[in-house]
């Protein structure tokens, strides 16, 4: 078993503080501990924000083209240790290799690469007449992620922090800290300056609340549950920094009509289902017209059944477990409120897969005839599990898909442009894919309501991390 108990501070590992504690990595498909990491105390945080805050001066000051070169050395090691970073995944979440591989750590790629290539074009300085707009970097910044897609979110902020001129503090989830360990060793190969990224794993109520609340931390960037980022933001407010969010989600997926049916239904289950079902902006309530509800419903009961749920490490595996025992156990209890409240199960259901005994395996579950008001359609269940919600026309659909504190994403799919694009124009969310278009990475990334606030991914992402300076009469008036 690795013992992965130092922190990164200052460009160097360290032994934890005496007030920390160990606390084991665990395989989600084996059950097996396979690493020790130790949980940082407040103590050992305060350590790396002041390494942050000592190196701010000197990086801010740094060039465009030096932070484009750090990026550019960054993104090289990555990719020579691609498959390093996969295999992390795999066994820190479960996750298919090929999927790991492809998906997961492709999307560290992405997020180096634009980053390296928006510095060419950003407008740190712009002249507006006789005043100068400067945009500078924000500070010191708390990099709180999760655990669900771990590189994304990590390079997803690193990148713009570091692009931007910014020293930080990572803090990255405690139950899946593999990755962001490679991920630290790449950024120290490639010669980040010491003090600038700073890597301390612990807990969000110890590590991350006091990361939050720290008066030397000038914005905080938060990736998680809503309860979650409530928590920092109460912990931030007696300093008044920026908090950035990206929340949880219950994104609609509306399909109009007939003719796009059994594609979109199929593609939404796909992706519904894709990670386990651990994505944030997961389309979890389809919603389809009361007279093709049946045929949707078969159409995603056939997809689910032919999902093939097993050992992470087969290449014939669709999905792997589900992150930890309690996940399992909370997925399974909203499983059991479905029926309950009187869904009608069509795939799936309570239990594990047959032949998985070991592992937090799950059941690709669809139900049918779901009504907006019961749990499975209100709650984030953050599993394998779909309802099937029928709609009378499209003024219910659009109420049904608003009906949700959440606003992230949603999915739209026609045969009429024209009505999908109107549909969309009435959604509440900060990103709507029209006939199963793709993420792009330079879409901007987060949503309404309690989805969270701000954006991620390309320039969007970058000026989360700026500040905008105005200098009056820096040209004189002729």
């Amino acid at each position: 078993m690795r013992d992965l108990r130092r922190f990164y501070i200052d460009g160097a590992w360290i032994e934890p503080g005496p007030s920390s504690r160990d606390m084991p990595v665990v395989n989600p498909a084996t059950e097996e501990a396979v690493a020790t990491i130790a949980l940082g105390s407040a103590a050992d945080v305060d350590r790396a924000v002041v390494a942050a805050r000592r190196a701010f001066p000197a990086f801010a000051r740094s060039s465009i083209a030096e932070r484009r070169a750090l990026l550019e050395r960054i993104a090289g090691v990555y990719r020579r240790r691609h498959e390093e970073v996969a295999e992390a995944i795999c066994t820190e979440l479960g996750a298919p290799l090929a999927f790991a591989r492809r998906s997961q750590t492709g999307l560290g790629t992405g997020h180096l690469g634009m980053m390296a290539r928006l510095l060419d074009s950003y407008p740190f300085v712009e002249d507006r007449g006789s005043m100068r707009l400067l945009r500078e970097p924000v500070g010191v910044c708390g990099l709180i992620t999760p655990w669900n897609w771990p590189i994304n979110q990590i390079a997803c902020k690193v990148a713009p922090a570091l692009g931007a001129g910014c020293t930080m503090v990572l803090k990255p989830s405690e139950i899946a800290p593999l990755s962001a360990r490679v991920f630290a060793e790449i950024l120290d190969e490639a010669g980040v300056p010491p003090g600038v990224f700073n890597l301390v794993n612990g807990e969000g109520p110890v590590a991350g609340q006091t990361l939050a609340a720290h008066p030397d931390v000038d914005m905080v960037s938060f990736t998680g549950s809503t309860r979650g980022g409530i928590a920092v933001a109460r912990a931030a407010a007696d300093t008044v920094k920026r908090v950035h969010q990206e929340l949880g989600g219950k994104s609609p997926n509306l399909v109009l009509d007939a003719g796009v049916l059994e594609r979109a239904v199929a593609e939404g289950v796909r992706e519904c289902f894709g990670n386990s079902g651990q994505s944030c902006n997961a389309p979890s309530r389809l919603l389809v017209p009361r007279a093709l509800h049946e045929q949707a419903v078969e159409v995603a009961r056939a997809v689910a059944d032919a999902l093939v749920v097993g050992d992470p490490r087969d290449p014939r595996t669709d999905l792997g477990p589900v992150i930890s025992r309690s996940q399992y156990e909370r997925i399974q209890r909203l499983i059991q409120a479905g029926i309950d409240e009187g869904a009608r199960l069509v795939a799936g259901g309570p239990g594990k897969p047959a032949g998985l005994d070991r592992g937090h395996y799950v059941r690709p579950t669809v139900f049918a005839g779901v009504r907006n008001d019961m749990t499975i359609a209100r709650e984030e269940i953050f599993g394998p599990v779909l309802a099937v919600l029928p709609f009378a026309d499209e003024a219910e659909a659009i109420v049904i898909a608003n009906d949700t504190p959440y606003g992230l994403a949603a999915y739209v799919s026609g045969s009429d442009l024209d009505q999908v694009r109107r549909v969309a124009g009435q959604l509440r969310a900060g990103m709507v894919h029209l006939n199963d278009a793709p993420m792009g990475l330079n879409a901007p990334f987060g949503g309404y309501r309690q989805s969270g606030n701000g954006r991620e991914w390309g320039e969007f992402g970058l000026e989360a991390f700026i500040e905008l300076k105005a200098v009056l009469g820096y040209t004189p008036e002729k």
